[in-house]
């Protein structure tokens, strides 16, 4: 995402007016911006009632482009948007901003002011004689500081005659260049805080943004422009695949991942940055007629980059410029280290330094690390240096270092070609990486290890590339491992080779198994019949049968075998996975052999990798824990395997350990850390290049209970998406389900069912014998009942329930007993399902599901409504409310206080034929039954994702076909008939 273009100095912008049509593009031109989807919600949410916000970041950081976004959005749902970006030419010339702010209103509106506030306006947007006087800022006192109060009041009346017909967003881009009368103006209507009125702002912060001249005086901080309660946000820099995705949305080449992460480490993420930088790289390949550059050789700098970091470096004395070309060639800079490669006067010189904002020098306790603040200035500070200059840092810093990792980087450095002494000191220090929990780094000092051993030994060549391979698996640069892999493959005869090889290209595939069934036929062949190369690779079709052909029974059997083999060759490590497999296998089936076999890869002797791995024993004890309702263990056992990962371990594990973790806290009814831990997975999947299909299905349901159905069913089509493009069965399934709930608690019933009705298909086609293993059966029979089907639901909870019953599911039976409980309504056997829906809260409450238990008391109040009892129906949502409001469940929150206020309104009659539903189609019927809930027509569309008149057209015909005459009488009919929707 980046700003729009600078305008010229002494120019300003074209000036908003109101609606119908504003000259100011309320979207950004020319290639669409990268999503910052959680931001503008954030934003979006804040600003629904009054109150202010105020974005900062440095240039290019995109404010802009979410100011637009965020514009466009409240514009088309009734907001009048008054807006201004003023230039650093404008900070000098008295109310400009006002001006931009208030040019088309109409001179209607105007008219309605009092003759001297007409006048003393007129004058402030140029429009009349000025009454200030010498002083257009007015004074304390006299008449010049009575028309100045009289300004204020005139534009706070101007905007209140507007909010009679829209709420009113005031928008200031590039706050720092407002001018001072109108930074007051704003100040003075932000202290009344008059509802309807919001305002959003954006900063500009770092080098370069100026003084701002327009917040000084009255008010020294941006913040007050904002009415209270205001919020500062600072807008993040985009993540490495939100930086690729805006390349190709600019048209710029697709450039291979490792490269793609060094523009994303080079730019810090910055839109403007990454962009220019890709450009300048397209150029050099283009017309040098070469490669991309490789990992050693530096990355272009185009000019409009380059200067503004050499002329802060310029400016420093001689001796402060060489202690940071040093730190600048330090794999790890800090003090210590700079001092004892010769620079005395390093703590002075980067004391300097820290005070012009060029480094930052961390505390004691992180051994005085220092850290540049721009990343693109030990980029300029390689670039300008000389080779010899480069090469004598190097040397001093190799001699300098006590640590292997930091002294064969600058070995590597120095050494000209092959050489066997240099090679086994970057292997040395690939392993102390590794160990350290530094997967990525020992991936890049294992491929130097190749590279400068010698060519008479062919297989210390073939490991270090292999074990590159490996811990490039682990950091997640898939790319890079499966180069290696193939490299080998290329060059490798011995069988154990080629396998571990065949193993790594499998490894890479991530969820997208379907796309290497070639290799599985190839490896076997290569594996020679040994049975332990046989062990591994049959554990890994083992996961392709489960992923790719969708039978849990054929997976199984490819895991006992894998584990049958591995035990007989005495690999630990591949019996212990395709233990845990089996396990994995075994629960799902519904197989009571579970148990055992989860002992079994629990038990002595242990494996480190293996203990460790999302896809080994202790992440899977989580599972078990689930499924019994355990979830205090459940999350325990998660918390601790997360915290080990995060020191060290992979990209992989972590993500799936951080998805895990999400729905335990939704279950535990920890709806705000759900979301937060589910955005965590999606950045590290996005980040490390891995298949994004379960993390987005962790996003769609931490959306779903705690932040935005709209959001969530996004998320959960996007999951459907990645899983359909890698033809996971495994994950698809998830996906489906995601969406299914989302059209479930929109009243979309037959959508629910189409979705959830697939999603029972599959997983009985993979052979679910667990119905806690994958939670569907109680929604896909609520759907079912909602959408006038209640024998095929009674089906699903019958055969859900005997295997429930069978496996001691406590939680399963409470949410079935829920689900028939909805059966029992729609056959009008309300007092029947009054006893399963307390039943249901009972048992919910007791096995800690706090969600589900409150989504029973809701049932629970709707049906006692029914029954016309409405005390009892008010303190059963009275009761599901304070359970979303301590799980801070927000959509159901929403829903709940609409059900309840409702309550009061009492039965009244039906018209004469039956049900209400039976005369609406069913996005009729999901309308009425929002109406009923008390939702208004902008909330129904956003609940149903279609638009206003969509909801305003189905409404209409629903009164017409109901013979009702106002949203009370359809919501009386509703409530008196049993729920359809």
């Amino acid at each position: 995402m980046i700003e729009p273009t600078t305008v010229p100095s002494g120019t300003r912008p074209p000036t908003p007016s109101c609606p119908p049509a504003p000259p100011w593009p309320t979207t950004p031109t020319g290639p669409g911006p990268v999503e910052r989807g959680a931001l503008c919600d954030t934003v979006r949410d804040h600003l629904s009632g009054p109150g202010g916000v105020l974005l900062t970041g440095p240039a290019g950081i995109g404010r802009t482009t979410v100011i637009s976004r965020l514009t466009a959005d409240l514009g088309a749902r009734g907001h009048r948007i008054l807006r201004c970006a003023p230039s650093p030419a404008d900070r000098d010339s008295p109310f400009l901003g006002l001006i931009d702010l208030l040019t088309g209103v109409s001179d209607d509106t105007f008219a309605a002011l009092a003759v001297h506030e007409r006048a003393v306006l007129d004058a402030a947007l140029l429009r009349g004689p000025c009454p200030f006087g010498a002083d257009p800022l007015g004074g304390p006192g006299g008449a010049a500081g009575r028309d100045a109060l009289v300004l204020r009041i005139a534009v706070r009346k101007v905007l209140a005659l507007l909010r009679r017909d829209a709420p009113v967003l005031l928008v200031v881009d590039d706050a720092q260049w407002l001018d001072r009368p109108t930074a007051q103006v704003l100040d003075h209507l932000a202290r009344r805080a008059d509802p309807g009125l919001a305002v959003l702002a954006a900063l500009r912060t770092g080098d370069g943004a100026g003084a701002p001249i327009g917040l000084t005086g009255a008010h020294g901080d941006a913040l007050d422009l904002c009415p209270r309660p205001a919020r500062r946000i600072l807008v993040p820099p985009l993540t490495a695949h939100e930086l690729a995705e805006l390349l190709e949305r600019h048209d710029h080449p697709s450039w291979p991942r490792p490269l793609m992460a060094r523009l994303h480490q080079a730019s810090g993420g910055n839109p403007r940055i990454a962009l220019e930088l890709s450009a300048a790289l397209d150029e050099r390949v283009r017309t040098e007629g070469a490669g991309p550059p490789g990992p050693d050789e530096p990355l272009p700098l185009p000019e409009s980059l380059r200067r503004p970091v050499l002329d802060r470096l310029d400016a420093l004395p001689p001796g402060a410029r060489h202690t940071l070309v040093l730190a600048g060639a330090a794999a790890r800079p800090t003090v210590e280290l700079l001092r004892r490669a010769g620079r005395e006067e390093a703590a002075s010189d980067l004391d300097l330094c820290a005070r012009r904002g060029i480094v930052r020098v961390l505390s004691a306790s992180d051994h005085g690390t220092v850290a540049f603040l721009d990343p693109l200035t030990p980029l300029v500070l390689r670039s300008a240096t000389a080779y010899d200059r480069l090469m004598e840092a190097h040397r001093a810093l190799a001699g300098a270092s006590d640590d292997a990792v930091e002294r064969a980087h600058h070995l590597a450095r120095l050494a000209a070609g092959p050489d066997p002494v240099v090679a086994t000191r970057l292997a040395a220090a690939a392993s102390a990486a590794r160990r350290r929990g530094a997967p990525g780094t020992a991936a890049r000092l294992g491929r130097l290890a190749a590279e400068y051993t010698p060519a008479g030994q062919a297989a210390v060549d073939t490991d270090r590339r292999l074990t590159a391979a490996e811990d490039g698996i682990e950091a997640g640069d898939l790319d890079f491992a499966r180069q290696l892999a193939h490299e080998v493959l290329g060059a490798a005869d011995l069988p154990a080779d080629r396998v571990r090889a065949w193993n790594v290209v499998i490894d890479s595939c991530g969820q997208a198994m379907a796309e290497i069934a070639d290799v599985f036929p190839e490896a076997v062949r290569d594996a020679a019949g040994d049975p332990e190369l046989l062990a591994q690779l049959h554990y890994r079709m083992s996961w392709r049968a489960w992923m790719v052909g969708g039978s849990a029974a054929r997976a199984h059997a490819h895991a006992a075998h894998a584990a049958e083999l591995a035990a007989r060759t005495g690999d630990r490590r591949t019996e212990l996975m395709a233990l845990t497999q089996q396990a994995a296998l075994e629960l799902f089936l519904g197989n009571p052999r579970a148990e055992s076999t989860l002992a079994a890869a629990l038990a002595a002797p242990h494996d480190v990798h293996a203990m460790t791995h999302h896809n080994g024993p202790v992440y899977l004890k989580y599972r078990f824990h689930l499924v019994r309702d355990e979830l205090d263990a459940a999350r325990a056992e998660l918390r601790t395997l997360v915290y080990r990962l995060r020191q060290r371990g992979s990209a992989d594990s972590l993500s799936q350990c951080l998805i895990g973790l999400a729905q335990v806290e939704i279950q535990r009814g920890r709806c705000r850390p759900a979301l937060h831990i589910a955005r965590q997975s999606l950045r590290i999947v996005e980040e490390a290049g891995l298949s994004q299909g379960p993390a987005w299905y962790a996003v769609s349901l931490a959306e779903t209970a705690g932040g935005s159905l709209r959001q969530a069913l996004s998320a959960a089509e996007t999951a459907r998406r990645y899983s359909e493009d890698d033809d996971d069965r495994l994950f698809l399934p998830r996906a489906l389900h995601a969406a299914g709930r989302v059209r479930l608690f929109s009243g979309q019933s037959s959508q629910a069912v189409e979705l959830l009705a697939r999603v029972a298909e599959l997983e009985t086609a993979q052979g679910q014998g667990d119905p806690a293993t994958r939670r569907w059966h109680a929604d896909l029979a609520e759907a079912l009942a909602a959408d006038g089907a209640p024998d095929e639901a009674a089906a699903v909870i019958a055969a859900a329930r005997r295997q429930a019953e069978r496996l001691g599911r406590l939680g399963i039976l409470a949410t079935l007993d829920r689900a028939s409980a909805a059966v029992d309504v729609e056959r009008g056997e309300l007092a029947l399902a009054v006893r399963k829906l307390e039943g249901s809260t009972v048992r919910l409450r007791a096995t800690g599901h706090l969600l589900e238990e409150a989504r029973s008391r809701v049932a629970l109040g709707r049906v006692r409504r029914l029954l016309g009892d409405e005390e009892a129906a008010r303190s059963a949502y009275a009761g599901a409310l304070r359970l979303f409001t301590k799980a801070d469940a927000r959509p159901w929150i929403a829903m709940t206080r609409a059900e309840r206020d409702r309550v009061q309104d009492g039965p009244a009659g039906l018209p004469d034929g039956g049900s209400w539903s039976d005369r609406l189609t069913s996005t009729e019927r999901s309308v009425v039954a929002r109406v009923a809930q008390g939702a208004s027509n902008r909330e129904i569309a956003a609940g149903l994702v279609v638009s206003v008149k969509t909801v305003e057209a189905a409404l209409t015909r629903a009164y017409r076909k109901l013979g009702a005459k106002s949203r009370v009488e359809i919501t009386r009919m509703v409530m008196m008939a049993r729920p359809t929707a």
